[in-house]
C-alpha cells in the first residue's frame, strides 16, 4: 500500500477505522485514588472526554506502575493499530544510531559535514543557517533530531545508519511493525509506521536501560527531558522542574485522511525512576496547517499531560527496575547573565 505524501513526510525523498477502546477495571487498592481523581478510572474518563472533544481517530496506550511497583495498562485504545508515526519515528531512528554506537561501529564524537544539498525545511534548525558546510558530531545532529525534531538530522542519521540497517536493528530488538521506508537512495528513507504498543515497549525499555547501554539510554533521555524541547502538548501546563521529569517526542503531519497529531513519552517520579509511559496517536483530524498549541488534539494532550503527571505517586517503588536520580540540571537557567 502506498503512503500519501505531505510537505513534511518526504524525509527520504493511514488512517485506520476507529476501534473501540478497551479499558480494564481499577483494582481495589486504587479506590482512594479514584475518589481523589488520580486513579486509572479517572484518567480513562478524562481521556474519553478529551478524545471526543478533539475528534479524529485515536490510537493510544498508557501504562503506569501501581502501588506494588507492577506496570499496569491504564489506557488501551486500539494499541496494535499500525499508524504513520511521523516525527515520533525519530526516536526509533535515534535508537538505531545509538545501537551502532554501543557496538563500537560509530562514535558520538565522529564528525560529518553538513552538506547544502541535504538541507530540508519544516521542523528543525539547520535550514535556518542559510549557509552550510559545518563539520558536526553525531551527538550534535541527534540532539537536533530529538530536541527540535530537525528534518535534516534524519538525513544525517541515514548517512551513518542506512535505512535497511535501521530496520534490521529494530527487528533484532523485537519490533515487528516499527519501520522506516527505504527509497532508491540507501541513505534516505520515509519515516514509516509504528504502533502504540510497540512505542510503549520502546519507551519503557529505554527508561529502564534495557533497550541500549545505560550510557546510551541516558544520552537519549537527557535530550528528550530537556526543558527547551516541545511544550505545546503534554508538558504545556507544567513548571520547568516538572517538565524535566517528562521525556517527550511529538509528531505532526497530514495525509489524505486528515491531520495527525501524535505525542509519546515517559514520566518519572520525584526520585528519578520511570513511572508512566504514554503514546497518543490521533489521526483523521482537521486543522491540517495548524501545528501550534491551539490544535484541538494538542490541547487535549495538554490536559492529559497534567492529569497523568498528577497521578504519579512520589516516589514510585519499582520491583526490579533501575532507579536513578534525575540528571537534568536547571542551574544554567540562572547563570545566563553571569549571575
Amino acid at each position: 500500500m502506498s503512503t500519501p505524501l505531505s510537505r513534511r513526510a518526504a524525509i527520504g525523498g493511514l488512517g485506520l477505522g476507529a476501534a473501540a477502546a478497551t479499558f480494564g477495571a481499577a483494582t481495589p487498592a486504587l479506590a482512594a485514588d479514584e475518589e481523589r481523581g488520580t486513579g486509572p478510572g479517572h484518567l480513562r474518563r478524562v481521556y474519553q472526554r478529551q478524545k471526543t472533544k478533539a475528534g479524529g481517530v485515536w490510537h493510544s496506550h498508557v501504562a503506569a506502575l501501581n502501588a506494588a511497583g507492577v506496570l499496569e495498562t491504564v489506557i488501551a485504545d486500539d494499541v496494535d493499530a499500525i499508524v504513520d508515526g511521523y516525527s515520533v519515528q525519530k526516536v526509533a531512528v535515534a535508537v538505531a544510531v545509538m545501537d551502532k554506537v554501543d557496538r563500537g561501529e560509530l562514535q558520538l564524537g565522529q564528525k560529518l559535514d553538513l552538506q547544502a544539498d541535504i538541507i530540508l525545511g519544516g521542523s528543525g534548525i539547520y535550514h535556518l543557517h542559510t549557509v552550510w558546510g559545518d563539520d558536526i558530531t553525531v551527538a550534535n545532529f541527534l540532539t537536533a533530531l530529538l530536541l527540535v525534531s530537525d528534518n535534516t538530522a534524519v538525513r544525517m542519521c541515514g548517512r551513518v545508519v542506512p535505512a535497511l540497517e535501521i530496520n534490521q536493528i529494530l527487528a533484532a530488538k523485537g519490533f515487528v511493525n516499527t519501520r522506516v521506508v527505504p527509497v532508491a537512495n540507501p541513505n534516505r528513507f520515509f519515516l514509516g509506521k509504528t504502533t502504540p504498543a510497540e512505542m510503549h515497549d520502546l519507551l519503557w525499555r529505554l527508561a529502564n536501560k534495557t533497550l541500549l547501554s545505560a550510557k546510551s539510554c541516558d544520552f537519549l533521555l537527557g535530550i528528550m527531558r530537556w526543558v527547551n524541547g516541545y511544550h505545546d502538548g503534554i508538558r504545556r501546563n507544567m513548571s520547568s522542574n516538572e517538565r524535566s521529569r517528562v521525556a517527550v517526542k511529538y509528531g505532526a503531519d497530514f495525509n489524505t485522511l486528515g491531520a495527525g497529531r501524535h505525542e509519546v513519552g515517559i514520566m518519572f517520579d520525584s526520585s528519578g525512576a520511570p513511572a508512566l509511559t504514554f503514546a497518543f496517536f490521533a489521526d483523521s483530524l482537521g486543522g491540517l496547517d495548524n501545528y501550534g498549541a491551539t490544535h484541538p488534539a494538542v490541547e487535549a494532550h495538554a490536559v492529559l499531560g497534567r492529569q497523568l503527571f498528577d497521578s504519579i505517586p512520589a516516589p514510585v517503588a519499582q520491583a526490579g527496575a533501575r532507579t536513578t536520580r534525575p540528571t537534568v540540571d536547571l542551574t544554567p537557567f540562572h547563570q545566563v547573565n553571569g549571575g
